[in-house]
């Protein structure tokens, strides 16, 4: 019994050790991150104890001469006279004590300690280590892939770490210039708002929401726990991540910043009444913070052209800019593939329409769809879209037409490196096909060798991780199979899509992309919509007729017909040429050019066979002659 336990607990601790390593050689890079970031803000919270004015957590203005005090405070370090102190202390000894009042040379101690840089006030320092631990628990939870909806990125971490030690400096050093040491003049000071705004363009709004917690918290510590500056961080960043929402133009944040700036003094207005503060003094902070909400959108306008391309990333404004259909990548597919770019504009649509339906990223999944096929640009004729006559599949085996087909993919992922695209949209390029069955070629090669393997017909990618990466999959199998569709009405649409989605769904491709089913159902909808739409009927014309019948006539049309049915058929003859010995004849057959001509009837044409044989059949002549 005893054996069987101790053999349980060390598979448990063995298992859970396993785990642990495992944990970190996935996240080696975020867990040093963080070591770093706390590092960072360790050292400025040791600073800030050397250089700040306390003793037991206590400043020293709180004390006074002949106060009562609350507390027994002792000497940790021996101190000797100075110029500016000339008192001495002693390692231990009482410089004030509980119960008692406070002596002027008391009083001189305790500043002299205060003062001193060999005097650290460790209560104060440890206080706020532990408060930065609680907050590091607390960013690591909140940007979490369940909270967040999607994988954190590296890049993302380090911005936002630089961003957090920038304002806990500031927070913490500020409040010793003396025109910020009131708490209202403080928020002033504090740079919530630009940081808020980097976050959110760069990286989404929930992003932005979930690190103004985190920002706020940092505020709070990092300026003794005072609650006012700390309520006026998080109203100002959640306002700022709420204002870049739906910007679409850099001219945007100019008008992001004005609104910003008026809500940044209506802010500090209600938090005056909330805390029954005095007006008179406000004539400071009200500008004040008006000037940093306003120049903080300024500020990100500068800022974001370096970062979007130093971190890369999927912002609403590098998404306008590869938007352009000029960008050479989509003009040479244009030209070079004319079926997958019409391909890829109609997916686009079809994945637009349905992010904005379910509140994805319409913006993003407009430009994966646009990119998505740009592998086909090596080798645009083995896909059929491109095809105008032979198909090229024709003279290859199953097995290396399904290779050329898989490689499209790793090509795409390749040119997109190369253009450096952000890495949500290369994410799309990659998973659009998942990792499916190229079916055709698999069934192919399956009637000529029953045991071929499916893995050996499938994509390499894996299967979307996100909703936009779905729905780009499922709008390029809609968009290319409703191709194939007779007579497409919305019922047989409606149907046929649901049958495709389903597909999907079996195939084990939508299990990590976060959809709902009720997501789901609304996609369909919104691609039969598009499709029914682009699949539209019109009213015939009048007289209007198939191509492959005959074209309709009109009267003057007849009445030509009926002339030339009447006249002989004519042979054309240069007399000049003849004579000259010219053996070329022309037989035209009722032609308005020939007006001009000598018309010669049936009875002279064989009367010019009798009489000038090496005129019309020479050749027949060198026989004879031989």
């Amino acid at each position: 019994m005893n054996k069987n336990q101790n053999s349980d607990e060390k598979s448990f601790i063995s298992f859970f050790l396993k785990s642990i390593g495992n944990f970190v050689k996935r996240s080696w890079g975020v867990i040093l991150l963080f070591i770093l970031t706390f590092m960072a803000s360790t050292a400025v919270v040791y600073f800030k104890a050397t250089t700040t004015e306390t003793v037991a957590s206590y400043a020293v203005n709180e004390y006074e001469v002949g106060q009562i005090s609350d507390r027994t405070i002792f000497a940790t370090k021996s101190m000797s006279a100075d110029e500016t102190y000339p008192v001495s202390i002693e390692e231990g000894e009482k410089i004030i004590r509980k119960g008692f009042p406070i002596t002027e040379v008391e009083l001189l101690k305790l500043q002299k300690m205060a003062d001193s840089p060999a005097y650290i006030d460790y209560r104060a320092f440890c206080n706020n280590v532990l408060f930065l631990l609680v907050i590091a628990v607390l960013w690591i939870v909140l940007f979490n892939p369940v909270i967040l909806g999607r994988t954190v990125l590296m890049k993302e971490l380090i911005l936002e770490s630089i961003l957090f030690v920038l304002v806990y400096f500031v927070v913490s050093f500020g409040s010793k210039v003396v025109i910020f040491q009131d708490a209202f003049a403080l928020s002033s000071l504090i740079p919530s708002s630009l940081c808020i705004f980097l976050v959110a363009v760069l990286f989404g709004q929930r992003a932005a929401f979930i690190f103004s917690f985190v920002i706020t918290m940092g505020v709070l510590g990092a300026n003794d726990f005072q609650i006012v500056p700390a309520f006026f961080t998080l109203a100002t960043s959640i306002s700022a991540a709420r204002i870049v929402r739906k910007i679409e133009r850099r001219i945007d944040l100019v008008f992001a910043s004005i609104l910003q700036a008026m809500l940044s003094a209506v802010f500090m207005v209600i938090i005056k009444v909330i805390f029954n503060s005095d007006f008179n003094k406000m004539l400071f902070v009200f500008p004040s913070v008006a000037f940093n909400g306003f120049i903080s959108g300024i500020l990100v306008l500068g800022l974001l052209t370096p970062l979007e391309y130093i971190l890369n990333t999927a912002s609403v404004f590098r998404l306008m800019d590869l938007n352009d259909q000029n960008t050479p990548i989509l003009r040479k597919m244009q030209i070079t593939a004319g079926g997958t770019y019409s391909h890829s504009m109609m997916v686009a649509n079809l994945a637009e329409t349905a992010c904005k339906e379910i509140g994805a990223n319409s913006l993003l999944a407009r430009i994966g769809a646009y990119y998505h096929d740009i592998g086909k640009l090596d080798q645009p004729e083995y896909f059929v879209e491109n095809q105008a006559g032979e198909n090229k599949h024709n003279d290859l085996n199953p097995s290396l037409s399904a290779s050329v087909i898989k490689s499209h993919v790793k090509r795409g992922i390749e040119k997109a490196y190369q253009l450096r695209l952000p890495k949500q949209v290369i994410d799309i390029i990659a998973e659009h096909h998942g990792n499916s069955v190229i079916a055709y070629f698999y069934n192919e090669a399956k009637k000529k060798d029953p045991s071929v393997a499916p893995e050996d017909f499938s994509y390499p990618g894996n299967p979307p991780v996100s909703k936009e990466s779905a729905v780009v999959m499922l709008a390029d199998t809609v968009e290319a199979a409703c191709r194939t569709l007779e007579k497409p009405s919305v019922p047989r649409l409606d149907k046929f899509i649901q049958t495709l989605i389903t597909g999907k769904i079996e195939g084990h491709q939508l299990e990590k992309c976060g959809l709902t089913f009720g997501e789901l159902t609304v996609i369909k909808d919104s691609f039969v919509q598009v499709m029914a739409s682009f699949y539209h009927s019109r009213t015939k014309y009048p007289n209007q007729k198939d191509p492959d019948e005959a074209s309709p006539k009109t009267e003057e049309t007849d009445t030509a017909e009926k002339q030339k049915e009447k006249a002989p058929s004519v042979l054309v003859v240069d007399s000049d040429a003849i004579g000259e010995g010219n053996n070329e004849v022309t037989i035209a057959e009722n032609d308005d050019s020939i007006v001009e001509q000598d018309f010669v009837s049936d009875e002279e044409i064989a009367d010019i066979y009798e009489e000038e044989p090496d005129v019309v059949d020479s050749e027949e002549e060198d026989k004879k002659n031989e």
